[in-house]
């Protein structure tokens, strides 16, 4: 499910979405460090400056998603894109996956605008990713058979690897990382319990009889989580 076997030609059609994405990704990179563009105004312009947002400039609780600080910065976002999106766009299908991911970036900037300073800048599409992953959650608690025991393994273990890199390197925003991961995480369980979620071919429909509460979800699993949640507040308090 999360190895790309398909042509470029073959990867486009079947996810247009994460396509869109990964090309204003680089799209925007390319118009930062070419020095035929006015590379400084784009970054004053789009990166996420809680002082200016204050001030009305409200478009930056958005904008940051698509801009990044450096070719590694870029490389990883969209790889992590290429692997993870496809696999959630066939399975909500193009407008929801759209919701989600920016839905999850969005609560991530206003999450750094209330708990940051104002002096604080950021970029990058972190935060809505971790959304992603935050949704996969979801699916792990309330509808577990939508995911292979395999598949599911892989998602707790990319997510438990997140969570604990985001304390350990520099100049990452923990704070977008965090709130989005549970901004995705929420986005999951309300639609997952309302069975509005798509099948995994991408077409429309409902989903198999979810679980309404945690109930029955193993206790393993929950102490996974709840050792993820513990690990992500004291990370947080620690800094």
């Amino acid at each position: 499910m999360f190895t790309r076997t398909e042509s470029l030609k073959e990867f486009i059609r079947y996810y247009p979405v994460v396509t869109a994405i990964i090309c204003i990704h680089i799209i925007i990179y390319l118009l930062t460090v070419i020095p035929l563009f006015p590379n400084s105004l784009i970054f004053e312009k789009l990166a996420g400056v809680n002082l200016y947002i204050v001030e009305g400039e409200y478009w930056r609780l958005l904008s940051p998603i698509i801009l990044h600080s450096g070719f590694s910065h870029v490389l990883f976002n969209s790889f992590s894109l290429v692997l993870f999106g496809p696999v959630l766009e066939r399975l909500l299908g193009k407008t929801r996956f759209i919701f989600v991911y920016i839905t999850a970036g969005a609560a991530a900037n206003i999450a750094t605008l209330i708990l940051e300073p104002l002096t604080y800048i950021h970029v990058g599409a972190s935060g809505a990713i971790f959304g992603l992953f935050g949704y996969f959650a979801a699916i792990l608690f309330f509808q577990k058979e939508l995911l292979s025991r395999e598949n599911s393994q892989i998602i707790l273990t990319i997510t438990i690897i997140g969570v604990i890199m985001t304390f350990l390197q520099p100049n990452i925003n923990v704070t977008a990382h965090i709130f989005g991961l549970i901004a995705g995480f929420l986005i999951g369980a309300a639609s997952l319990a309302k069975g509005r979620t798509s099948s995994s071919s991408g077409k429309s429909g409902g989903l198999p009889r979810i679980r309404h509460s945690l109930k029955g979800v193993p206790a393993s699993r929950l102490a996974v989580w709840g050792i993820i949640v513990i690990l992500a507040i004291l990370g947080f308090l620690a800094r």
